[in-house]
């Protein structure tokens, strides 16, 4: 593997100068909308933090306003915490009590619950195979046009995360030996410099990045759909759960709720993603479709099936040190069927 030290940094477009964050080293923002005094009462409001993204639904909710609005109803107060520019960094807010919920891929996710993080698997955004959420990218002007080109190459990937996993699974259908391909562990704010300055061959990312890269910088996509689909998981805090189980699933209703408003309203949406990301409404656009639906249910069985088989594949492709137990890492707040 390379070393993040090897590579030049450089901060490119008004998007990775307001998000930069070096590899553990995180610094988040904590604040909330005043709440009108006709609407307080007299008993202490229970408070819920949220972990946001650049991207998903979190942030969109929380320029909304609705999700506050509806949950102050029940005497609970939001705060929010971030940006982060990757799951990560996302769970390091969670691990060290800076935030309660957070989204996250499946990966991420299993991975830091794998490392011994207190986390558990609140609710969950299923698979979409159409989805386009996620690709390896390369330069405008690269030679690669196929998986089978990045033979030899050098791919910047998120370690133990999604972009890891997409490269891998990609490999594997291809049929090319992992080990023919040298993965470069760096952080999103640091793999697109280095693909854009020529230190990777190509980079496996997801939305925003997508839509970014393509089209502010020309990049080009060499896979269309995930080889294996994901899920989207709220990961909450354990301590969180099992002391304050009715907040915290109100928040994931919530959350829900403001998933279906986004799939209804793609165009605001977008807005929004302007707004907080500060990109042009193209880019916006692009990475909201990209994305497809945001819908969030509490774990099945059969969703806890299938995500021991993606925690189990990991640990054989030796990216877990550890066996997962999905059923256990579940919160205690209920299931569907």
């Amino acid at each position: 593997m390379i070393p993040l030290s090897q590579l030049r940094r450089q901060q490119i477009g008004s998007f990775l100068i307001t998000s930069s964050l070096a590899a553990g080293c995180t610094q988040t923002t904590t604040n909330s909308t005043a709440i009108p005094v006709s609407n307080q009462t007299s008993e202490k409001p229970q408070v819920i933090r949220l972990g946001y993204q650049k991207g998903g639904v979190i942030p969109i909710a929380r320029q909304r306003g609705e999700l506050e609005r509806q949950l102050l109803t029940r005497n609970i107060k939001v705060e929010w915490s971030g940006p982060f520019d990757r799951c990560a960094t996302l769970l390091q807010a969670l691990n060290g009590n800076r935030a309660d919920i957070g989204g996250c891929g499946d990966i991420p996710s299993i991975s830091g619950i794998a490392a011994g993080q207190p986390l558990c698997i609140g609710s969950l955004q299923r698979p979409q195979p159409d989805s386009l959420s996620s690709a390896i990218l390369v330069r405008g002007n690269s030679s690669i046009r196929k998986p089978d080109d990045l033979v030899g190459k050098k791919v910047a990937v998120n370690q133990g995360g999604a972009g890891e996993y997409l490269l891998l699974k990609v490999l594997e259908k291809a049929k090319i030996p992992k080990e023919k391909v040298q993965r470069v562990y760096l952080s999103p704010n640091d793999a697109a410099p280095a693909l854009y300055q020529g230190a990777v061959d190509a980079w496996a990312v997801w939305e925003p990045y997508i839509s970014i890269a393509q089209l502010e910088y020309h990049a080009r996509r060499i896979t269309t759909t995930h080889p294996a689909p994901t899920y989207g998981v709220m990961v909450v805090r354990t301590d969180a759960a099992k002391e304050n189980p009715v907040a915290v699933k109100a928040a994931l209703t919530a959350l829900s709720q403001d998933g279906e408003w986004l799939n209804q309203n793609t165009d605001a949406a977008a807005t929004y993603m302007v707004k907080e990301l500060k990109v042009s409404e193209a880019v916006a656009k692009q990475a909201t479709k990209n994305r497809g639906r945001e819908s969030y249910v509490f774990p099945s069985s059969e969703d806890i099936s299938n995500l021991q088989k993606t925690a189990d594949w990991l640990l054989e492709q030796k990216i877990l040190s550890q066996r997962v137990d999905i059923a256990a890492a579940v919160c205690p707040l209920g299931t569907s069927n």
